[in-house]
């Protein structure tokens, strides 16, 4: 495992726009280490056979299948309606 230097966590604060103060950075760089070094202890864990867990609460998507439905207007209709036509659609402004 790396060890975090106080430059580390400056250079950090910077990227974040955040100002601390030096005792602020003694207690970061500490509490990253800590948080780095139970990452690495998770990572020598054997989860062979272990499925992911992407729900626990047991609640399911629920998806409606897609149907057209007709609403008795043509296409035609509808771009008469618009300010602008271009190639049997209508035409908006750029939006960048």
């Amino acid at each position: 495992m790396s060890t975090i230097t106080t430059d580390d966590v400056r250079h950090l604060a910077q990227l974040s726009n955040l100002q601390l103060a030096d005792d602020e950075v003694e207690n970061l760089r500490a509490d990253i280490e800590s948080i780095l070094g139970y990452i690495a202890q998770l990572a020598e864990l054997d989860t062979t056979g272990v499925d992911p867990t992407y729900q626990v609460t047991g609640l399911e998507n629920v998806w409606r299948d897609d149907k057209v439905q007709e609403s008795g207007v043509s296409r035609e209709q509808l771009l008469q309606l618009a300010p602008e036509e271009a190639g049997h659609s209508v035409k908006v402004p750029k939006v960048l």
